[in-house]
């Protein structure tokens, strides 16, 4: 069993007050679409958070999910990446995922679990041209490594010591992110969602 950690602590700063984890996608809240697809690849599914009773706890209330506060969230992600990989069970490996990815699906998500082997200590997903994204697996033996991230650069000090095993999702899976009300609208017109 891996445990997946989705990060979803931020606090959507470039939407204009809109929250875009709230968005709807496929009929329910981003964040609640993100927890399924995770828990279709794992029961054990871990998601950061500003505070348990901010809004989108309550869009994923019924969900066998592990919500974890995040009080010191605006320093940066690495708040998030400490305080959850810290929360995470005993377990050999762990999978790190943005929670603003709308079109990474479950499937995506075992194909990253099944791309482990004993040659390396990290999986990248990339999109289907290589362009490096998320999801991203790490070996539990680096998560002393997390305590000692700061900032809003997320876990790049220790992907930048590692050789890291890029596992090639479809089309721009990997990649797409929507952070503003323009990305929001422009992917709704490319996809009809």
């Amino acid at each position: 069993m891996i445990p997946i950690l989705i990060l979803a602590a931020g606090a959507s700063s470039r939407m204009q007050g809109r929250d875009k984890l709230l968005e709807q996608v496929d009929g329910m809240p981003l964040i609640r679409q993100r927890a399924q697809a995770a828990l279709c690849a794992s029961p054990c599914v871990y998601i950061t958070l500003p505070s348990l009773d901010h809004p989108r706890a309550a869009a994923l209330q019924g969900l066998t999910v592990t919500l974890i506060p995040v009080p010191d969230a605006p320093s940066g992600m690495a708040a998030s990446l400490r305080r959850g990989v810290e929360a995470l069970p005993n377990c050999n490996h762990f999978m790190v995922l943005l929670a603003d990815l709308p079109v990474i699906t479950a499937q995506d998500l075992t194909l990253m679990i099944q791309s482990i082997t004993l040659e390396y200590r990290i999986w990248r997903g990339t999109s289907a041209s290589g362009t490096p994204g998320h999801p991203i697996i790490f070996d539990a033996g680096l998560r002393p490594l997390f305590a000692a991230l700061t900032g809003d650069r997320g876990a790049q000090p220790i992907l930048a010591r590692h050789t890291i095993k890029l596992v090639a999702l479809p089309g721009d899976h990997a990649t797409r992110d929507l952070d503003t009300p323009e990305d929001w609208a422009n992917w709704r017109v490319e996809t009809g969602r």
